[in-house]
């Protein structure tokens, strides 16, 4: 029996290695099947190579472009060349220290904007995203998964959906631009930022396109941490994680309040889509993560949370598959309101 999930990625910069693991594990399993991807930042483009590789190689073909892509963006960090001796030293116990580099780079953003010291608009994320993904590709008609990449539009505040032709690298940068980063990216006239501020990740396009019920949501911001934050640094990466989660938040009331009309019968003549969520997520392993480890791209750590992604996809399928298309594996209400 072949089960269809649709999935929901979050993004967090280099933690977006976490969901690599987890998409690697969930390829392998022949019977879990893949209709609709809504993503954000580094889901994005976690999102946009999985769907490629899917499209011209298969399941294998979307495990090698995942792959390809995250070494790419190891060695833009470390401008050296990838030895098979930097995965020998994965361990479980890697931790990241505070690099002076991490730290000059946050001080940096504070004080001046990406158009005082990027004038010229240099963003090398472009070059790793056009050599990894073929856009024409995506837009074709029979790409095997339907993808909702969201940004937030500058000047109105509103969250934009790119899907279908409009998925091309443009698309995937302006999910992916850190505005304290990058300059804003224009498509059609029109500037873009993150999407996390707006749809972190978006799940309406996936309940109003796709025709399977069941949404998995692959989280990188933890939502509970148990330690009150008292540094300068502890208290800013807080923030953000409530600010990229709250747009998830509400749409998980909405999803509840529907859910708890259908199940219960009060709606008469109209037809209401009933969702099923899922969470893959391990919020006891991210909350060990450093918000400066976000920008750390060494291979090392990226493969170690790979790996972590990994073990929490087994464990999720382990648990969770038999329920896929039955019921919901996480209490809406007790983790999201």
């Amino acid at each position: 029996m072949v089960r269809t999930i649709n999935l929901a990625l979050q993004g967090g910069g280099a933690h977006g290695a976490f969901t690599w693991g987890v998409l690697d594990r969930l390829l392998e399993q022949e019977d879990l099947a893949f209709e609709g991807i809504s993503a954000t930042s580094a889901g994005a483009m976690n999102a946009a190579v999985f769907a490629y590789g899917l499209a011209v190689a298969g399941r294998e073909g979307a495990r090698k472009a995942l792959a390809d892509y995250w070494a790419r963006v190891s060695l833009l960090a470390t401008q050296g060349p990838l030895q098979p001796s930097f995965v020998d030293r994965v361990t479980r116990n890697y931790k990241l220290t505070w690099s002076p580099i991490f730290s000059g780079m946050s001080l940096l953003t504070r004080v001046l904007s990406p158009y005082d010291f990027n004038p010229a608009n240099l963003n090398p994320l472009r070059d790793i995203v056009e050599k990894s993904v073929d856009f024409d590709v995506l837009a074709r008609p029979d790409c095997p998964v339907k993808l909702f990449l969201s940004a937030t539009n500058v000047r109105t505040g509103k969250v934009k959906i790119f899907t279908g032709k409009e998925i091309s690298s443009a698309a995937v940068l302006a999910s992916a631009c850190i505005p304290t980063v990058f300059h804003a990216v224009e498509i059609d006239g029109e500037a873009y930022w993150d999407g996390g501020y707006m749809g972190n990740p978006a799940l309406f396009p996936l309940i109003y396109n796709c025709r399977a019920s069941d949404i998995a949501i692959v989280h990188i911001n933890p939502l509970m941490r148990k330690e009150l934050p008292r540094t300068a640094e502890e208290i800013a990466n807080r923030i953000d994680e409530i600010s990229f989660n709250s747009s998830l938040m509400r749409e998980m009331r909405a999803i509840s309040f529907v859910t708890r009309l259908v199940t219960q019968h009060r709606i008469v003549g109209e037809e209401l889509p009933h969702v099923l969520i899922h969470s893959i997520a391990d919020d006891t392993f991210m909350t060990t993560l450093s918000s400066t480890s976000k920008a750390n791209a060494d291979w090392c750590f990226l493969t170690y949370l790979r790996d972590q992604g990994r073990k929490c996809a087994d464990d999720w399928l382990a648990k969770n598959l038999v329920k896929v298309g039955v019921e919901s594996t996480v209490d809406i209400d007790a983790v999201y309101l």
